[in-house]
């Protein structure tokens, strides 16, 4: 599974992120804070 995640550095977007990679997913994260994106 991929996803892409928008959104994901913080509060749900970063849920969604641990969650899928809960899974094994391959996910693509992005933020407009480029910090939590970095940091996911």
């Amino acid at each position: 599974m991929t996803a892409l995640v928008t959104g994901g550095g913080r509060g749900i977007g970063y849920a969604i992120v641990e969650e899928l990679g809960g899974f094994g997913a391959k996910i693509y994260v992005c933020d407009i804070s480029r910090l939590c994106s970095i940091k996911v």
